[in-house]
């Protein structure tokens, strides 16, 4: 499933050929990699501060420091974050974990003076050219994302917009800017084949920007605006790829009526939703339409059970991924965790209205910040690729069996289309658990880890596992209120299941030996619930 995913696969400028994406060589490649998200645009929520208007951006966040420590601090603050933030050992480390890209959200502030004219910081470009030389050294292609364009192209925080207006398509001096960043981008790494390609704009236009049933005037300008970067780049660049993204947070379909370029792939984001094929439906359809390759730019920000359901089924699909973000402040979802300093909450405090610590107070906090950031002082969270890859050390809910091929190798007799979580031609039967609470427990939580896979006699499913690291054990935890018999099928040994009956959810390890292949389940007798399958 992933061996399009290898870095032995990272030869020459990529190329959009169809509905594939392939290297110099010709060969299809899948992109699996990460968001360098935080280091070259702080977003407030990596750094604890919530739902915090004071600190949500760039901008607000870089006001705070500077009011509560001074400007000659904040400026060498800075300048340490973007050296610590990411480093070589990020990139070496990536690729040591089996990843094969990498995604670098760039703030244009970063690369140029924000003042009126083209101005253009080579302090900023340096931090991109020692990146890019760190990924081609470990064979990661880097794909340049401008996250925040000049005025803002999105509207919100994630852009570090003034007024959370897309100001790029309405002031002309932000328009000329972004089209002179990108003619600059392309002169300096046109020759530059471990760069994978041009992310355009990311999550251009948020929702909210509509009037009725209209579409808001800026989506002409998005459009117009594609149209004349993709010439200007191919004045100066006709090789490297281009990566388009829709509107509303990179979700929506409709500007690609039209084809930008020979050479592009649409770009689009899944977050929150349910990991199945429907996540993708429509991006499948656009695909076969326009005849254009798919990458899931940018997903993430859920629980590992979700990351072992939806990038597995992505690879499944032909469909890259690259996962958002690489490290931020006290989590599990990603693979560093940056350990928060002593007295953090007196920063976020103050930034929320509250008392300020005293200069040297602050000054303290933060130096221990950027000692936190670097590499060697994260936590890791091994488990977050495990599940990624499907390596054992992770857990898969029974409803997130393989699709493929036809109705998949996981197959039921009955059709339920009246069930709200029927998932299109497999014909398997969803159900919710009735005595889990289904309430949302997070901004991206789709409720979908409350449901389980029913199966009656003669229904199986299958689930793709990569354990050639060794013999490993996989737990099935069912529900069946009456007697049932499964056999789990491991390559070539079959394991026998008698289940006694009760409405407790019990659990059955079964030994697996080391190997890679799929995990067959099939009920011979009975009806059970399957809820989860624990890999270890």
């Amino acid at each position: 499933m992933f061996a399009k995913c290898s870095r032995s696969l990272v030869k020459g400028f990529l190329k959009a050929q169809d509905t594939k994406i392939v290297n110099d060589e010709g060969d299809e490649i899948l992109l699996a990699g990460w968001g360098l998200g935080n280091w070259l645009l702080p977003e407030g929520y990596m750094w604890l501060a919530g739902d915090n208007k004071n600190f949500d951006r760039p901008r607000r966040i870089e006001k705070t420091i500077e009011e509560l420590t001074g400007s000659a601090f904040a400026e060498t603050f800075w300048r340490e974050y973007r050296d610590r933030y990411i480093s070589e050992a990020d990139i070496w480390e990536m690729a040591r974990l089996g990843y094969n890209s990498v995604r670098i959200p760039i703030h244009w502030r970063i690369l140029m003076r924000e003042e009126p004219g083209i101005h253009f910081r080579e302090d900023g470009f340096a931090l991109l050219d020692r990146c890019i030389g760190w990924c081609e050294r470990y064979g990661l292609y880097v794909f340049l994302d401008l996250h925040a364009a000049p005025g803002g192209q999105t509207g919100s925080n994630i852009d570090d917009s003034r007024n959370d207006l897309p100001e790029l398509f309405t002031d002309s001096d932000a328009w000329e800017k972004a089209v002179a960043l990108w003619k600059a981008l392309a002169a300096r790494y046109r020759d530059r084949w471990i760069v994978g390609g041009y992310d355009l704009l990311n999550e251009p236009l948020r929702p909210g920007l509509e009037s009725g049933n209209a579409l808001h005037p800026y989506l002409e300008q998005l459009v117009r605006f594609y149209e004349e970067i993709t010439a200007e780049i191919r004045t100066i660049d006709a090789r490297h790829m281009l990566c388009i993204e829709g509107h509303r947070w990179a979700t929506d379909t409709s500007i690609f009526f039209q084809p930008y370029d020979d050479n592009a792939v649409i770009h689009f984001h899944r977050y929150a939703c349910m990991p199945g094929i429907e996540a993708f439906a429509s991006y499948l359809a656009l695909s076969e339409r326009m005849r254009m390759p798919l990458w899931l730019g940018e997903s993430g920000e859920n629980t590992q059970e979700w990351f072992a359901a939806m990038f597995p089924l992505s690879a499944a699909l032909g469909i890259g991924y690259n996962l958002w973000p690489w490290k931020k402040m006290a989590c599990e979802n990603s693979p560093l965790s940056v350990r928060p300093p002593d007295g953090w909450e007196e920063i976020l405090r103050c930034a929320q209205g509250g008392p300020k610590p005293s200069p040297a107070r602050a000054r303290r906090i933060l130096e221990e910040f950027l000692d936190n950031i670097r590499f060697e002082r994260c936590d890791q969270n091994p488990a977050v690729t495990r599940a990624v890859f499907r390596k054992p050390g992770f857990t898969l809910r029974g409803t997130d069996f393989d699709e493929f091929p036809g109705w998949g190798v996981s197959y039921g007799g009955r059709l339920h289309r009246g069930n709200p979580y029927y998932r299109g031609d497999t014909r398997m039967d969803i159900v919710r658990l009735q005595d889990r609470d289904i309430a949302p427990r997070f901004a991206f939580d789709s409720g979908w880890d409350r449901l389980a896979l029913r199966m009656r006699a003669g229904d199986f499913a299958s689930y793709f596992i990569d354990g050639r690291a060794g013999d490993f054990c996989a737990t099935l935890h069912i529900q069946a209120q009456d007697q049932a018999d499964i056999e789990v099928v491991w390559r070539d040994d079959t394991t026998a299941i008698r289940h006694d009956g009760g409405v407790t959810e019990a659990a059955y390890p079964v030994p697996c030996g080391a190997g890679c292949g799929r995990l067959l389940i099939r009920v011979i007798a009975g009806t059970v619930l399957l809820i989860q399958i624990a890999v270890m």
